[in-house]
């Protein structure tokens, strides 16, 4: 079974793209799901955590996001520190979960795809690209945030076009050209 990457720079739609995937029948797995339950179940990873980024990095047992979120995304060095503590539990979960999973092929969103290294065990990957007006707005929209917020993070990431480069499938994602056609070409490229 083909094991497939989704990636693409915050705003850029994974999420939905992802969505789209899913309702055609493809087996998905969110990576940011996956970092943050581990982050909150696996008493090894937060003993972990807690030693790089402090005792009150959780709170009555939680997770303290919005903490956490403040030091990586001003220090891109802890932002690194905390991918790298976190990926290896999560590719454990990736692992796990692809034994269990039906679809003609699988897919695996993350938004550190090539950053962690995990692109490695992929046999192809897709990116999904938007313009960066368009991303700054829909994440200042989702998270409620500033525009400076989002450009924070953004810095923080891997540039789109590099993304784009290394990926073997673009999807643009710019609320112009329709993604279901994009979707189905991808996909019938995957499985045959």
């Amino acid at each position: 079974m083909k094991k497939i990457g989704l990636t693409g720079g915050i705003g850029a739609g994974k999420t939905f793209v992802a969505s789209i995937f899913q309702k055609m029948g493809i087996d998905v797995f969110s990576a940011d799901i996956y970092a943050k339950r581990c982050m909150q179940e696996s008493k090894e990873l937060k003993d972990v955590i807690v030693q790089c980024f402090g005792a009150d990095i959780y709170k009555n047992g939680g997770l303290q996001k919005q903490k956490l979120a403040e030091i990586v995304f001003s220090d891109s060095e802890k932002l690194n520190v905390l991918n790298k503590l976190v990926h290896p539990f999560v590719q454990i979960e990736f692992e796990k979960w692809c034994k269990i999973q039906t679809s003609s092929f699988l897919l695996k969103e993350a938004a550190i795809l090539f950053e962690s290294d995990s692109h490695k065990n992929l046999d192809a990957i897709i990116c999904v690209s938007a313009p960066l007006q368009i991303r700054i707005e829909r994440v200042m929209q989702r998270d409620r945030c500033s525009e400076q917020a989002v450009l924070k993070r953004i810095a923080n990431q891997m540039p789109e076009e590099e993304k784009e480069h290394l990926s073997d499938f673009v999807i643009v994602n710019d609320s112009k050209e329709k993604l279901l056609p994009q979707i189905i070409s991808i996909s019938k490229k995957i499985t045959n």
